[in-house]
C-alpha cells in the first residue's frame, strides 16, 4: 500500500513536517509494510517557507532587515533545494505580528524589509521567487519594498517622500531608473488568495485597514492616497493596477508587486502543489492523508485540504483528513472527502 501524507501545519502546535511524521508513525503501527511518502504542505501563508524548504531539501536563510516601523530585526526566508528559488513570507519582515497593538498605524508602517529580503536573495543567486503576502501590517502599496529595490518617489517640490501609506498622497513622480536590474532577470510568483482591488468598498484600506490600527478617519486618508498612487502606477507602467484582482492584498502590496516586479498573482495552494509536483504524487498513491489545525468555511476557498481534495477527486483517490477541529464538515464532503478524524 502506497500512502501519500500531505498535510498543512497545525498552527501553534505542529509544523507540517511534524504532522507528517506523526501520521506516518500512526499508519505504521497498523500497516507496517506501507510505503509512506511525506509531503509537508502550505497554502501560501504562514509556514510556507518551512514547508517548501523541508519538502525540497532547501535551507533557511536568516538576515537582518527593517520591520514595519523601521527597526532592525532578524528575519528569514528560504531557498529551495534547487538553489535558485527563494521563498519569502512578507510577514517575516512586514507582518502585523511584529508590532504591539499601540505600534500599529498604517499611515507609517512600511514594506521596506520585504524588499530587503528580495535583495538578499538576489545576492545569493536566486532568480525565481515565491512570495506569500498574508498578515501584513502595512498599507503602502509596496512603496517601501520598491524603495529598498532602488525606486525613488518624489513630491511636487522634488523631495523624496517618507515611509507609509500616509505619504502616498504626496507622490508626484515615480523614478525607476535606479531599480535593481536583477528584477528583469527574475520571475516573481505571488501567493495571493484574495481578490480585493486596490481601492473601493472592497479595497485594501476599508477592508483591512482597521485591523492594522486605522481609525475611520485614517481609513479615508489611506483610501484617498491609494487611489492617487494607483493612478500614478497605472500611468507609469501602462498597465491595469487599481482594479486588478488581488491588487489590494497586503495593504496594496499586490499592486506594488504587479507594477514594480511584473509579478503573477496565483492561488497560494496551487503554487505549492506545483512546486511539490503533488499531482504526480497523488496519481501514484493508493490513499492520501491530509489535514490542518482547523477546518471551517474558509477551507473551501484555497486552503491546503481543498487543493489536495481537488486532485484526489480528479484521480478518484480516497482522501482522509485529520484535523484539530472541524466547524464545517459539509465543506469537506462537498470536496469529495471520504472520512475525517479529529486529532
Amino acid at each position: 500500500m502506497r500512502v501519500l501524507v500531505a498535510p498543512d501545519k497545525f498552527k501553534g502546535s505542529l509544523s507540517a513536517m511534524e504532522v507528517c511524521r506523526n501520521i506516518e508513525e500512526g499508519i505504521k503501527r497498523v500497516f507496517n509494510n506501507a510505503f509512506i511518502e511525506n509531503v509537508p504542505m502550505a497554502d501560501g501563508g504562514e509556514g510556507t517557507v518551512e514547508s517548501l524548504v523541508d519538502a525540497t531539501g532547501g535551507k533557511i536563510i536568516k538576515t537582518v532587515v527593517r520591520d514595519p516601523i523601521y527597526r532592525q530585526i532578524l528575519s528569514f526566508y528560504g531557498i529551495l533545494g534547487d538553489g535558485k528559488t527563494a521563498v519569502i513570507e512578507m510577514a517575516a519582515a512586514s507582518g502585523l505580528y511584529l508590532l504591539k497593538d499601540f505600534e500599529r498605524n498604517p499611515l507609517f508602517t512600511t514594506t521596506y524589509g520585504t524588499g530587503q529580503l528580495i535583495l538578499d536573495a538576489f545576492d545569493k543567486g536566486c532568480r525565481k521567487f515565491i512570495i506569500g503576502i498574508g498578515g501584513s501590517a502595512t498599507n503602502d502599496a509596496g512603496s517601501g519594498m520598491a524603495m529598498a529595490l532602488g525606486v525613488k518617489f518624489f513630491d511636487s517640490t522634488g523631495r523624496e517622500i517618507g515611509f507609509g501609506g500616509g505619504e502616498l498622497g504626496k507622490v508626484s513622480t515615480i523614478d525607476i531608473s535606479g531599480i535593481d536590474k536583477r528584477i528583469y532577470e527574475s520571475e516573481f510568483i505571488i501567493a495571493c488568495d484574495v481578490k480585493n482591488p486596490l481601492v473601493g468598498e472592497n479595497g485594501a484600506s476599508r477592508v483591512y485597514g482597521p485591523q492594522k490600527g486605522a481609525t475611520e478617519e485614517v481609513v479615508e486618508i489611506l483610501e484617498k492616497n491609494l487611489s492617487h498612487f494607483g493612478k500614478l502606477l497605472e500611468s507609469t507602467f501602462n498597465k491595469e493596477i487599481i482594479n486588478y484582482p488581488g491588487a489590494g492584498a497586503a495593504g496594496g502590496l499586490g499592486a506594488g508587486l504587479l507594477a514594480f516586479l511584473n509579478a503573477k498573482l496565483v492561488s497560494g495552494v496551487d503554487i505549492i502543489m506545483d512546486v511539490l509536483n503533488l499531482e504526480e504524487r497523488v496519481k501514484t498513491a493508493d490513499i492520501v492523508v491530509s489535514g490542518e489545525g482547523k477546518v471551517d468555511a474558509q477551507t473551501a476557498y484555497g486552503k491546503t485540504i481543498y487543493g489536495v481534495a481537488k486532485i484526489c477527486k480528479k484521480y478518484n483517490k480516497p482522501l482522509i483528513v485529520i484535523a484539530g477541529s472541524v466547524e464545517d464538515a459539509d465543506a469537506l464532503y462537498d470536496m469529495g472527502l471520504q472520512v475525517y478524524f479529529l486529532f
